[in-house]
């Protein structure tokens, strides 16, 4: 595998509490009491309006959703830091992975400024060829545009690119795109790597290292 291609939230950083605290502070602002923390966590991984949608409820109007997205996305880019941090092993791993010539990027549905910033913010900025968001292409993960621009711009073919994330949003991406998948079991959504699955299911990015490393 030559081509690494990493969700964000779940899978190379742990922003759980900096999202469920701006979808609660937009809830607030929109006379809403918070919701439980977890339950925010089940709502991440297919970006920013969706998020906003599930946490704002199937009685919102458009017009509030448009005002409850652009407040999350202005509070969420002034705290998208307070407690966001790498998971254990992340940075480690992919100083190994860099060091072995492993082309590596990132494919979320985070908008892709935020995105920049945050893993510019956390030092390890330099070890991506590219980062790429939710809004970088016409269409968001599960769709494979991302994953086909990044072989594309690598020159790395489909039996050598790896996905690796923490959902059933990254399989599908990874399965739309004809390529392999990795599942982190430590992130927010473990439960949804049941169906599809991953060719590879991993407790530690570590192991994932490990695995990319001895092939």
């Amino acid at each position: 595998m030559d081509l690494l291609i990493f969700d964000l939230d779940g899978t190379l950083i742990d922003s759980r509490l900096d999202l469920a605290q701006a979808v609660n502070a937009t809830r607030r602002h929109m006379g809403k009491e918070p919701l439980a923390n977890e339950r925010v966590y089940s709502y991440v991984g297919n970006g920013a309006p969706v998020l906003i949608r599930r946490a704002m409820g199937e009685q919102a109007t458009e017009a509030e959703l448009q005002e409850a997205l652009e407040y999350f996305m202005e509070y969420y880019g002034d705290h998208d830091l307070d407690f966001t941090t790498l998971y254990p092993g992340v940075k480690e791993s992919l100083d190994r992975l860099l060091a072995a010539g492993k082309r590596m990027a990132i494919l979320t549905n985070k908008p892709v400024r935020m995105s920049r910033s945050i893993v510019k913010g956390l030092g390890v900025a330099d070890h991506f060829v590219q980062v790429y968001g939710g809004n970088s292409f016409e269409f968001k993960k599960p769709n494979p545009i991302g994953i086909e621009a990044l072989m594309r711009e690598t020159g790395i073919d489909r039996a050598r690119t790896l996905m690796i994330g923490d959902s059933s949003v990254d399989v599908q991406t990874a399965r739309n795109a004809g390529v392999q998948c990795c599942g982190v079991t430590y992130g927010f959504q473990p439960e949804t790597l049941a169906d599809p699955a991953p060719e590879l299911l991993v407790d530690r990015m570590e192991d994932l290292a490990d695995w990319v490393l001895a092939r």
